[in-house]
């Protein structure tokens, strides 16, 4: 009679055991830096200071985080794919710009719960100025902001059956709605209500006034 090894197959469930694990660990390892971050200031602070504070070794930081700054910018990658599939979910009838629009409002609408999930508001809110205020931050940020850019262009001409490369159209408008988020975050930071939904009123009324700014005369008549 031939002997037959069983192979051990996992329990049912367990890998998404094992992915809300590593979730929590890549959770808490980026609120122990935000709060380090914030409290010390982001060239100050060490990953093993990150990592003491999660009691888990340097090595399992570097599981999640390639370096300080990705953790720093760890909820920008979860904002920006909540847009990402926001805008990918937009009505084909919809303009471009509306689209846009939409995504970036729908994006906010619901952002609050999930970065609640990982770090309190207001922790996020205080990070999002050691961002502004730190050069190697500043300059990652700039970066991403520019692949992401690259993103929404592809996305806004595959919507509209485009070839981006000779079309400029979709180019011209996500950098245009670009500059609208980054003129609206400015306005936020300088803001004593420094809340998700004051950002969120702060891009609609901004980028309100984007088609009469660039078509619309801006003299005063008799100036």
């Amino acid at each position: 009679m031939t002997d037959t090894v069983a192979t051990a197959q996992p329990a049912p469930g367990a890998s998404g055991l094992r992915a809300r694990k590593k979730q929590r660990t890549r959770d808490a390892l980026t609120r122990a830096a935000m709060e380090l971050f914030t409290t010390q200031g982001f060239e100050h602070t060490t990953v093993d200071e990150i990592a003491d504070a999660v009691e888990v070794s340097q090595r399992t930081f570097f599981r999640y985080f390639s370096n300080k700054e990705q953790a720093a910018l760890a909820l920008e990658d979860l904002i920006e794919e909540r847009f990402m599939a926001s805008l990918r979910e937009r009505p084909a009838t919809e303009t471009p710009l509306e689209a846009l629009r939409q995504a970036v409002l729908g994006t906010w609408d619901d952002i609050s719960a999930a970065i609640h999930e990982v770090v309190p508001i207001e922790l996020y809110m205080r990070m999002y100025q050691v961002i502004e205020s730190t050069p190697a931050l500043l300059s990652t940020r700039m970066r991403r902001q520019s692949e992401m850019e690259q993103r929404i262009t592809a996305e806004i001409a595959r919507r509209e059956g485009l070839d981006p490369v000779t079309d400029l159209r979709p180019r011209v408008l996500v950098a245009a709605v670009g500059g609208v988020i980054q003129a609206a975050s400015g306005h936020w930071g300088q803001c004593e209500d420094d809340s998700v939904e004051q950002m969120r009123r702060s891009f609609d009324e901004h980028l309100t006034t984007l088609t009469p700014a660039l078509t619309g005369q801006w003299r005063t008549p008799g100036a």
